[in-house]
C-alpha cells in the first residue's frame, strides 16, 4: 500500500425530427444494446475551479445512430473498470467525442471519501488504523462512515494543460495568504471517475508520463519543495484520437483496454437519421433531451444493477483456456490482453443478465479487446534475439566440447 503523509498546509480544499424517416432501430437501454449486438431479436462534486467542465446538456448517449460497436465498448468501461478504459481512432466528425461526453447522463454512483487526504475503510482492513489520518482514526472507532455515496464524474484532460494541472501543484489563493498548500490535480480529481482526454495522440510526453503512471499505480505523489501529498487515482481513461494526426506512443496505447475503430455511417437512411437529430438537438437542447429521459434512466439504472453484480460471473477454466489460446495464436505477448478479454467478456455476460461467460462471449468481445496490440517491431525483435541465444548456444556447446 501506497502511504500517505499527513500536514495541515499540504490538504487541499475540499425543430423537431420526422419520425417518419427516421428508420434507425431504436436502442431504448443497455438490455437492448446487447440484444442487438447478439442478433437475437428485439428485446421483450467538484470544486468550481476544477479543470474539465463537460458539456451540462449532453446529446443523449441513447440517440446516437448506429455506431453499436464504439456504444457497446463505452457501456461496458462503465460496468467494469477492470476492463483499462476505450480508445476511439477514426477521422473526424465520426461522433467519438460527443458519444463519450454523453456518458455524462448514464455514470454510475461509487463510494467516495469524505475526507481530503482519501481515507477509506479498506485502509483500515489492510493496513490498520495508522493507515489513514487522526481524523478518520477517530470516527471509524466511534463507528463513523468513512464515505459517502455520489455519482461518478466525466473529466477531461485538455491538450493545453500544464503538469501542475494534471498531478497538483501549489495552490496560488494560498500562497497570497503566506502559506503553502497544494491542491489536487486532474489525475485526482478523476478518482473512481471518468477521465476523457480527446486528440490523446497530440498530449505533452510529461503529460503522458505522468498519466501512465498514475494509471498503473492507481495513486500517484505530488512533492513540491516541502510539501507532498498522495492521491487515489482510480480512473477510467478513455481516449480519441484521428490517426491522420500522427501515432500514438506504444506506452499509453497498452494502457487502453478496448480499442474501437471508428468510422462515419454507411447507410443513407441512418446518415440522415443522424443529421435530423442534430438538427433537432441544435435548435432545442432541452426539448431534445427530454424525449429520451425516460431510457436514459433505464439504460443508467441497468448499468448500476449490472455493475452491482458484476462480482457474482464466472469465467469457466474452458472458456479461459479458449481465450488464451487465441491470444497465443494470434502472437500477443502483452498479459494485459488476458485481462482485457476476460474482464470486458465478464461485464458483456452481466450486461446479459446471465452468471457465467461463454465461448461465444468471448467471439463477441474479442475484436475490441484484442485489435491493435500485435506489435511487428516487437515480434521481429524477438526473433532476432531469439537467432541470435541458438547462436550464442551453438558457439558455448562448441567451446565446451572443444576445452573438454
Amino acid at each position: 500500500m501506497t502511504s500517505r503523509k499527513y500536514s495541515p498546509d499540504s490538504v487541499p480544499p475540499s425543430a423537431g425530427e420526422n419520425p417518419s424517416e427516421d428508420k434507425t432501430p431504436p436502442i431504448h437501454s443497455l438490455k437492448e444494446l446487447i440484444t442487438h449486438v447478439t442478433g437475437r431479436g428485439p428485446a421483450s462534486d467538484l470544486p468550481a475551479e476544477d479543470s474539465g467542465i463537460s458539456d451540462p446538456l449532453p446529446f443523449p448517449f441513447i440517440a446516437i445512430v448506429g455506431q453499436m460497436e464504439m456504444k457497446l465498448a463505452l457501456t461496458l468501461s462503465l460496468i467494469n473498470p477492470n476492463i483499462g478504459g476505450v480508445l476511439l481512432i477514426g477521422p473526424r466528425g465520426t461522433g467519438k467525442t460527443t458519444a463519450v461526453r454523453s456518458l455524462l447522463d448514464l455514470l454510475p454512483e461509487v463510494r467516495r471519501s469524505k475526507c481530503v487526504y482519501g481515507c477509506m475503510p479498506e485502509d483500515i482492513e489492510s493496513g490498520g488504523i495508522d493507515a489513514v489520518c487522526p481524523d478518520c482514526a477517530k470516527k471509524y472507532a466511534e463507528g463513523e462512515s468513512l464515505t459517502v455515496t455520489e455519482k461518478s464524474h466525466l473529466i477531461e484532460l485538455p491538450l493545453n494543460a500544464t503538469l501542475d494541472d494534471v498531478v497538483g501543484g501549489f495552490d496560488e489563493r494560498a500562497r497570497i495568504h503566506d502559506r503553502l498548500r497544494l491542491k489536487r490535480g486532474i489525475l485526482a480529481q478523476a478518482d473512481q471517475s471518468v477521465l476523457y482526454v480527446d486528440e490523446v495522440n497530440l498530449l505533452q510526453n510529461e503529460i503522458v508520463d505522468a498519466l501512465l503512471d498514475a494509471a498503473a499505480m492507481g495513486s500517484y505523489t505530488v512533492r513540491r519543495g516541502p510539501l507532498s501529498a498522495t492521491y487515489r487515482s482510480r480512473f477510467t481513461l478513455i481516449g480519441s484520437m484521428n490517426p491522420e494526426e500522427g501515432n500514438l506512443r506504444p506506452q499509453i496505447m497498452d494502457r487502453f483496454g478496448l480499442r474501437i475503430i471508428v468510422h462515419g455511417l454507411t447507410e443513407t437512411k441512418e446518415r440522415l437519421a443522424a443529421y435530423r437529430r442534430v438538427h433537432e438537438y441544435l435548435e432545442n437542447r432541452r426539448s431534445f433531451i427530454q424525449r429520451f429521459t425516460p431510457e436514459i434512466r433505464i439504460t443508467r439504472e441497468e448499468i448500476q444493477l449490472t455493475r452491482d453484480r458484476l462480482k457474482e460471473i464466472s469465467l469457466p477454466d474452458k472458456t479461459a483456456q479458449a481465450g488464451i489460446h487465441l491470444i497465443q495464436q494470434l502472437g500477443i505477448e502483452s498479459l494485459r490482453a488476458e485481462i482485457t478479454l476476460f474482464e470486458t467478456a465478464r461485464a458483456y455476460t452481466a450486461a446479459d443478465g446471465r452468471t457465467q461467460a461463454t465461448l461465444e462471449d468471448l467471439r463477441t468481445v474479442a475484436p475490441m479487446a484484442l485489435r491493435l496490440r500485435k506489435s511487428e517491431f516487437t515480434m521481429n525483435y524477438l526473433k532476432q534475439r531469439q537467432q541470435d541465444d541458438q547462436e550464442l548456444a551453438k558457439t558455448l556447446d562448441k567451446f565446451l566440447s572443444e576445452t573438454k
